[in-house]
């Protein structure tokens, strides 16, 4: 089946036009006024997340719920939705929210994709920042499974915790031990 494709309004996406397209399936970001939207991940990206996310939501405190590909307005014309996110217990609720804002957001996890790099690595991380998510980790898929764990520095940039490839442990945003084998096996 052949998708007509969305023409942009002259001067770009507004919040508005934004929030009134239809929740159809597809995964749309919205970035400066630019729709933004991502082709389908593969198989070995969905299980990496189910099984980090799975994970993550055992080790979780009760303040924190582990949730996936839920939208996070950083600013009226930045919309993101990250593959994984931990929120506040407070702000997930009864979880009908359809979107978050920064200051709900522990952690955004973001699984690099090959239509995704740029923007996992250095678009996204910059604006999690500035918006003041405390910590960002990016998921490599290739050649293997590799975590890279940030946290807000006092500058507000990611400054890097770790590189991890068998076993992931942090100390925040809460104690978090991991076998990546697990995760990826």
């Amino acid at each position: 089946m052949s998708v007509a494709p969305l023409t942009p309004p002259s001067g770009g996406w507004s919040p508005e036009e934004y929030d009134a397209l239809p929740v159809d399936g597809y995964r749309r970001e919205l970035v400066d006024g630019v729709l933004h939207v991502s082709p389908s991940p593969t198989g070995r990206h969905q299980r990496v997340a189910l099984r980090l996310g799975a994970a993550l939501d055992l080790t979780a405190p009760a303040e924190y719920v582990v949730t996936q590909a839920v939208e996070v307005k950083l600013a009226e014309n930045l919309r993101y939705i990250p593959d994984l996110l931990a929120v506040t217990a407070e702000a997930f609720g009864d979880g009908s929210r359809p979107l978050y804002r920064p200051h709900q957001v522990a952690l955004a996890i973001e699984i690099v994709s090959d239509s995704s790099r740029g923007m996992d690595r250095i678009l996204k991380p910059s604006h999690y920042a500035a918006a003041g998510i405390p910590h960002y980790w990016r998921v490599e898929l290739s050649p293997e499974l590799n975590v890279h764990t940030y946290e807000l520095g006092l500058s507000g940039e990611y400054v890097a915790t770790g590189e991890h490839s068998k076993t992931l442990t942090v100390s925040a945003p809460w104690p978090i031990t991991l076998d990546l084998a697990q995760i990826d096996r």
